[in-house]
């Protein structure tokens, strides 16, 4: 059973990384490679519970976490082009 999800898990994988190379717009690579890290995790823990190894739940939660902040900053750096500029508007700039 967890040989037919890792089979299944690299088919979509390979399908997200066509997206991301071939997405007509940033957005559309942006959402292909988070959805490729989701992928990602999901597939750390089939092959951890494949291996008899559940600690890899860890690992895939960390990794979780990386990709989630790194898609936030990445959709930061398209918008702004700068990851220090500050996220209010310019209706901010006479205070």
């Amino acid at each position: 059973m967890f040989a037919a999800a890792t089979a299944a898990l690299l088919v979509v994988m390979g399908c997200a990384l066509l997206r991301a190379l071939l997405g007509p717009t940033v957005y559309d690579r942006i959402l292909a490679m988070n959805s490729f890290g989701t992928l990602t995790v999901l597939m750390i823990a089939v092959l951890g519970f494949l291996s008899g190894r559940p600690e890899f739940l860890d690992i895939a939660l960390v990794y979780a976490l990386i990709n989630f902040i790194g898609t936030i900053a990445v959709c930061k750096y398209v918008m702004f082009t700068d990851l220090g500029s500050p996220t209010r508007g310019p209706e901010w700039d006479d205070i």
